[in-house]
């Protein structure tokens, strides 16, 4: 997974980082809450994990901006020394998946975030076949019907398209998709991701035809979700954002 990690503590960082890298996840740290709300505008994750008392603004702080403009589908692990029962009620209540009190323990930690990812990944499907009326996956021999009528796609616009399905409904940026999709650093500057997103939305007749859309956000990524066939479509959309 992709995880964003809030911790002002550069040896504590440090070592979590290590710890879930070796788990097999990528780690990004912050050292300030604003920090990571400026990267969440532009970027995205599969998991946030926080701590709570950080320069700037705080955990709880960058959990509600997150709940409120960001994402409510990403899974949030508070790390923290605050531990009464209010706490944690606030946080729970403000939008947190699971709370950890410090001093962490590696194992547990690695636990908890690979039960995140599988309670995640329920949300999607584990069968062969994936149904999105009127698109039909298979992900055992890669292919997209649309009408029962299979769809000619590269390798690549295959894996693309399989990825916004199984994130639907959430802004991913171009770099997660380049790290995800293509393996590619996230800081590349290239138009691969939008070369791509450009013919799957006329390979898959996204729009009123088909009652799916493809929003581009801007400065951001693309959402897939279900178009409403009754509104128009433009081809970009703004990302919902407040200052923090």
């Amino acid at each position: 997974m992709r995880i964003a990690y809030l911790e002002d503590d550069p040896d504590q960082a440090r070592l979590i980082r290590l710890w879930l890298e070796d788990a097999g996840h990528q780690v990004t740290s912050f050292q300030a809450g604003r920090d990571l709300v400026r990267v969440l505008r532009s970027e995205s994750f599969d998991l946030l994990i926080l701590d709570w008392m950080v320069p700037d603004m705080t955990g709880i702080e960058v959990l509600d901006w997150t709940r409120s403009h960001y994402d409510w589908n990403m899974p949030v692990l508070f790390c923290t020394q605050k531990n009464s029962e209010d706490d944690i009620v606030r946080a729970l209540e403000a939008g947190a998946d699971d709370y950890m009190e410090k001093p962490l323990n590696q194992r547990e930690l690695v636990a908890r975030v690979g039960a995140l990812q599988r309670r995640m990944l329920l949300g999607r499907s584990n069968s062969q076949s994936l149904d999105f009326e009127p698109y039909t996956i298979d992900l055992a021999n890669r292919t997209i019907t649309l009408h029962d009528e299979p769809i000619e796609l590269t390798q690549k616009e295959y894996d693309l398209a399989v990825f916004l399905f199984k994130n639907l409904g959430r802004a991913i940026s171009r770099g997660h998709i380049l790290d995800t999709v293509w393996g590619m650093s996230p800081d590349l500057n290239t138009r691969t991701v939008d070369t791509h997103i450009s013919r799957l939305r006329k390979k898959l007749r996204f729009g009123s035809e088909t009652g799916w859309g493809l929003t581009s956000i801007y400065q951001h990524g693309y959402r897939l979700d279900q178009a409403n066939p009754h509104e128009e479509r433009g081809g970009s959309a703004g990302h919902e954002q407040a200052s923090p």
